[in-house]
């Protein structure tokens, strides 16, 4: 297990809510017809990722050092 998180978990996510939506979704075919909408997003995502945006350094940068919980998010 590793002691530093990049994000701590939600509430929803800890109770299991998030699990149960995506169970309801699936099955109701949501998930399917919605893929195509995610596209834009992951594209944008896999660039960032090859450009090192989520990597160590620049996280540090990003957010400061990490807690036991994971990194401080950012202020809005």
């Amino acid at each position: 297990m590793k002691l530093w998180r990049y994000r701590k978990p939600s509430i929803k996510s800890t109770l299991g809510v998030t699990k149960a939506k995506k169970r309801v979704k699936k099955k109701l075919g949501i998930t399917a017809a919605m893929k195509p909408l995610r596209t834009p997003k992951n594209i944008e995502r896999r660039i960032k990722r090859k450009a090192g945006w989520y990597s160590w350094p620049i996280r540090l940068l990003r957010y400061g050092l990490p807690s036991l919980f994971g990194f401080k998010s950012k202020p809005k």
